[in-house]
This record gives structure tokens, sequence and C-alpha cells, in this order.
């Protein structure tokens, strides 16, 4: 039999806890002297050492984007793609956040690499990834990934989850006999073509280092932000 849990004492002591919540930051620092050329080649190389430190999901990042009346929604997916067009991440066109970016053409994702006190602010128009690098991704997943893609309606409403159990079943059966399963009309890319990419440092006493590349005109230029 499982205890009883008192929620109210249990919501009492976490109110009280929270405000004493925090980490003291020990980073080295990070200035302009250390920045790389260009953000892909600062945000490859903070992307390596997060692997390297055996960060868990290195490139999963936070995607932020908002409706046509301007709700927000956040929430994890993970980056499949990273050059000097962007960042890219593989999901179903007809999500909620499909819907978003159809509507907006704007998103933002965070990286949260919260055991490096670090994160990395990615900004910017989205667009499709093209067929041909769609097809290039989908072919590395594994097939059960596949099949996943094909059965689940993302984001609707579902009449519990026997009904995903059957969807699954019902595409298993269809491509039993198929060797390569080909992706869906209704699943892709999109890429994130930054305006701004800001490298989060933490620091002691809240005194982060925040730099960021901004495009101009001109091409990008850096500038440090106040924490």
């Amino acid at each position: 039999m499982m205890p009883e849990i008192d929620n109210a004492d249990s919501a009492t002591d976490v109110a009280v806890q929270l405000p004493g919540m925090r980490v003291a930051y020990d980073g080295t620092g990070f200035d302009e002297a250390a920045m790389a050329g260009t953000w892909t080649e600062q945000l490859q190389s903070w992307l390596n050492q997060a692997i390297s430190a055996g960060v868990p999901e290195s490139n999963a990042m936070v995607l932020a984007t908002a409706d046509a009346e301007g709700r927000p929604s956040s929430r994890t997916v993970l980056c499949k793609g990273l050059d000097q067009r962007g960042v890219v991440f593989y999901t179903n066109y007809t999500s909620n956040k499909s819907h978003d970016l159809t509507v907006t053409r704007y998103a933002s994702a965070t990286f949260p690499w919260y055991p490096l006190q670090r994160q990395v602010h990615v900004r910017g128009e989205v667009e499709k990834v093209d067929i041909k690098e769609t097809a290039a991704y989908w072919a590395s997943r594994p097939r059960g990934s596949q099949l996943g893609a094909w059965a689940s309606p993302q984001s609707r409403v579902v009449d519990g989850r026997r009904a995903l159990d059957n969807a699954l079943n019902s595409i298993e059966r269809r491509f039993a006999d198929v060797d390569e399963i080909p992706f869906p009309p209704h699943w892709g890319g999109w890429r994130i073509r930054p305006d701004t990419v800001e490298f989060w440092q933490g620091r002691q006493d809240r005194m982060h280092d925040r730099l960021r590349y901004v495009r101009t005109d001109d091409g990008w230029q850096i500038e440090r932000v106040a924490p």
C-alpha cells in the first residue's frame, strides 16, 4: 500500500525552501577575446565540451514559440543540425509548435547545460528544412522512431493510451514487409536562422558573463549584455 502524502504540508515545505534555493556559481569567466570567429564555431565548441563532460542530452534545447494571439509555449526538442545557416530540429508539421511557427515564422531555443553553468540562447526566423536534408536525417533514425512518427497524431487529444498503442500496431503491420520506411508527408525539419546567439556563463555573485553575436547589415558583431 502506498503511504499517504499530505499535499498541503508538502506544498508548504516547498514554499519555505524555494527562497533559499540557489547555486553559488564558480565559473572562471568568459570574455570577448575568448569568442570564436563565428557563432557557429562557438556553439559547436561549447556543445563538444558539454558532450565530453557527459551532460545528459547535450543536444537538447528548450524551444519557445508563440501562437497568433501571442500566447507562448515551450518544450524540449533535440538539435539535429548545426551549421552557418542555423540550428535544426525535426517534428510533426501538424503539431502545435509547427502551427505556431507557420504563423509567426519566429522562434527561440535555449541549450541548458546546468552542470557546466552555461546556457546558449538562439533566436531568429524559421524555415522548413528541404526534402533532401529531411530524407537524409530520416534514414538515420531507428526504425522504432520512424514508426512512431507515422503513428502519433502529435498534439491532438487521443482516447487513452490504448489508442496510441493501437495506432502503432497498425503502422507496424502496414510496414511489416518494408525495409526502408519513407518519411511521412506531415513530418520534417525546422531551421532557426538566428539574428542573435547569446552565450551565458555563470559567475560569482550573479555577475554572469553574457556575450552575444548579433546579425547586422555588415555581418555579425559581438556585444556584452549586463547580467
